[in-house]
């Protein structure tokens, strides 16, 4: 269980928040993400509930399901009532829960991320990427996807991480490393070509921050790590540092510079957040209509002057950070009130 407290008077009364999931961290945080904004806004008490399917349901798509809740294994949470105020939830196996739990209590306002692939009057509001085209009134897309980075976290965490890193020269680049998944594949002379992209960073002076994703391969990480053999640089092994178990938005705040593979929306979107450029590591693509859906998210992200790929060397602007965890936490503010205000 997890909890939050917002800074909204003591006596103000907190509302009851779930987040659902199925446990898997770069959904559970973008659900956990969008709460923890709201909850700096408004009184909540959040409580993460991860859900584990029954075989062989979970492999089974939801329109043969029948009722859902008897699908769920007691291995994860079993969403019994008393049902919350407020919904929040993401990832495919989540959908079928909040619509039942809407019709079981419609008093809960349910935020469902991502494309539920549903009919969207079964939800009160939808927080899709605008990558997936997604229109309608109860849909409120937003560039990218919502997380728990926020400009205070990265702040603080670079506060700490600094005394650690101060060997590194500037200008100082964070290099975030993602892995393969459906659309992009980290192809042997990939790997190669972003080695050799760093170590010629490193050699023309720049401090590198590297820090890999869990779906970095150790193959990614050993060509990186010869590449950059006797230069300066930190490359995180998954070891404390600074007084932080994960180094990540400490390096986002110490940044100068971000450098990100292209496979990852979420980090590109982290990133974003700084205010700082935002430069991304080209790819070799294993999927043609899904990389569609990438080549949209980066034209949003050009539109903005947040992200353009890296070419030959790191290069400077300015664009105004951009915080759609904010931006769709206010919504889901608005709308709750609203919501109050009818009753």
């Amino acid at each position: 269980m997890t909890q939050s407290d917002s800074s909204d008077p003591a006596t103000a009364p907190k509302r009851e928040c779930w987040v659902v999931t199925d446990g898997r961290a770069g959904i559970e945080n973008q659900a956990l993400g969008l709460a923890e904004a709201i909850a700096r806004r408004l009184p909540l008490r959040l409580t993460v509930k991860r859900i584990v399917l029954k075989a062989p349901w979970r492999n089974l798509p939801r329109q043969v399901w029948g009722e859902p809740f008897s699908k769920l294994s007691s291995e994860g949470a079993l969403l019994r009532p008393p049902y919350p105020d407020l919904w929040i939830a993401c990832g495919r196996a989540s959908v079928p829960f909040t619509m039942a739990v809407k019709d079981r209590n419609p008093s809960t306002f349910t935020v469902q991320l991502q494309n539920p692939r549903a009919p969207l009057a079964a939800f009160d509001l939808v927080v899709p990427p605008t990558h997936d085209g997604l229109a309608g009134a109860n849909v409120f897309p937003i560039v990218g996807s919502p997380g728990r980075a926020t400009l205070e976290k990265m702040q603080a965490d670079a506060a700490l991480l600094a005394l650690s890193l101060a060997h590194l020269p500037s200008p100082r680049v964070g290099v975030l490393i993602g892995g393969p998944n459906k659309v992009y594949r980290f192809s042997k002379s990939r790997r190669a070509k972003i080695a050799m992209t760093l170590r010629e960073l490193a050699d023309n002076g720049a401090g590198l921050m590297i820090t890999p994703s869990r779906r970095t391969e150790p193959e990614t990480l050993r060509a990186i790590a010869e590449a950059l053999e006797g230069r300066p640089h930190f490359l995180w092994d998954g070891a404390p540092l600074g007084g932080l178990d994960n180094p990540y938005f400490g390096i986002l705040g110490l940044a100068e510079h971000v450098l990100v593979t292209a496979d990852s929306v979420n980090m590109t979107t982290e990133a974003a957040l700084t205010g700082k450029p935002v430069q991304m590591l080209a790819l070799d693509t294993a999927n043609a209509v899904g990389a569609e859906k990438f080549a949209r998210f980066r034209k949003d992200l050009r539109k903005r002057r947040v992200a353009r790929f890296f070419t030959d060397r790191l290069r400077r602007w300015s664009y105004e950070p951009l915080d759609e965890t904010a931006r769709a936490a206010e919504e889901v503010v608005r709308r709750l009130n609203a919501q109050r205000d009818a009753q």
